[in-house]
């Protein structure tokens, strides 16, 4: 399974209402940084959970997926589905 890249979401333990997508090709050791602290742009809402993990073999289609992710229409995909 290490030639993956997995485009993941978390949800925060004490918000439920912010949400995380990020890019990985490690999500245990990806989860770990965020909950310790290590990600600047996730530690004021830790503890995190995965809700969403998404496997690509392909880095350039899970960058893409990310990218529409992290957009208006993609934020809106992602409500509706996930």
């Amino acid at each position: 399974m290490n030639n993956f890249y997995y485009v993941y979401m978390l949800q925060s333990s004490v918000n439920k209402y912010r949400y995380y997508v990020g890019l990985t090709k490690d999500l245990t050791t990806r989860l770990k940084q965020h909950n310790s602290g290590k990600s600047k742009y996730t530690q004021s809402f830790k503890p995190w959970k995965i809700v969403t993990a998404i496997a690509f073999d392909s880095k350039i289609k899970a960058e893409a997926f990310e990218i529409y992710l992290k957009s208006h229409s993609g934020r809106a995909f992602s409500i509706k589905h996930f």
